[in-house]
């Protein structure tokens, strides 16, 4: 069955990763031991943040807290040198800069040869997502290093009543990314999360989720494709069962087995309040390519 016939009944797979840092021996050497779990790039990133440091915005009443970390290879060893590090948050108030030219709680790093990073901002705060559910206080991070799968994350601070209720910081994927919370001298906070980079990348359930369901063919109601999970991989539905997706990073999907040149690739846009949009790249007959867009049904 041709791919492209084979998409018209379909369904998808999923993202996730986190960071470990113990320590196992390889048959020859000991080397680190990062498992890492990746999340969703959602709705409140925005590309060209600024690069720096500080991120404190004056007149947010939210204590000062710091992030500092390394950023290994893979082996969770080796420092990485020159790594980007973008970070964004919410206000004090619980709202997202998405617009402002100020970039407000937003910024880039980038790691040091030794591997470091930090930045300096307002703590985070938990926010309404409706029918009296919170979102525990949150980072979100996106790490790219090349030679790697950009690694996107939160950070999650222990002691946060929220966490226990909320299905992505719940996760036992995302134990290693409740931080614990440091008070300094000076009264502000500190955090610290080193991270592994991984050419490979787990799944969290909770990504799945996102993902799977029924989606329709913006322009054609009569095209649909359908995803959904199994063995914690994302796959796309079809006659007979279904194609399993492998992530390379950047919410997109190949189908697996597939290298990046073979010119099939689904990317997937997380909007706000849920919604979930899909654009699926296919080659056409001319030697370039099309593109469909879906959206996931409610």
């Amino acid at each position: 069955m041709k791919r492209r016939t084979f998409v018209n009944t379909t369904a998808l797979c999923a993202v996730a990763v986190s960071a470990s840092g113990f320590i196992r021996y390889d048959g020859s050497r000991y080397v680190g031991d990062c498992e890492t779990t990746t999340d969703i790039l959602g709705p409140f990133y925005r590309p060209g943040s600024p690069v720096r440091q500080d991120m404190v915005v004056a007149g947010d009443a939210s204590p000062i807290i710091e992030l500092k970390g390394v950023v290994y290879h893979k082996d969770c060893v080796t420092p990485y040198k020159n790594a980007k590090v973008e970070l964004w948050h919410c206000s004090g108030e619980g709202v997202y800069d998405n617009t402002s030219d100020q970039f407000l709680f937003r910024s880039t790093g980038y790691t040091d040869s030794q591997g470091n990073y930090s930045f300096r901002t307002n703590l985070p705060v938990p926010y309404d997502i409706g029918e009296g559910n919170f979102r525990p206080a949150h980072f979100h991070m996106m790490i790219s290093a090349a030679g790697y799968i950009p690694l996107v994350t939160q950070l999650y601070f222990a002691g946060d009543p929220n966490i226990e209720k909320d299905p992505s910081s719940s996760s036992p994927l995302a134990k290693r990314r409740i931080l614990d919370v440091e008070i300094l001298r000076n009264l502000t906070q500190r955090v610290v999360y080193n991270v592994g980079m991984s050419d490979s990348i787990l799944v969290e359930p909770e990504s799945i989720k996102k993902l799977t369901g029924a989606y329709v063919d913006e322009n054609d109601p009569a095209s649909t494709l359908e995803f959904f999970e199994d063995n914690k991989a994302l796959w796309l539905k079809s006659e007979i069962y279904g194609n399993n997706l492998d992530y390379v990073g950047n919410n997109t999907f190949l189908f697996g087995g597939d290298s990046p040149d073979s010119g099939y690739s689904l990317r997937f846009e997380i909007m706000k309040k849920g919604a979930v949009r899909l654009i699926f790249t296919m080659p056409d007959d001319k030697g370039g390519s099309t593109a469909q867009t879906f959206l996931k049904k409610k």
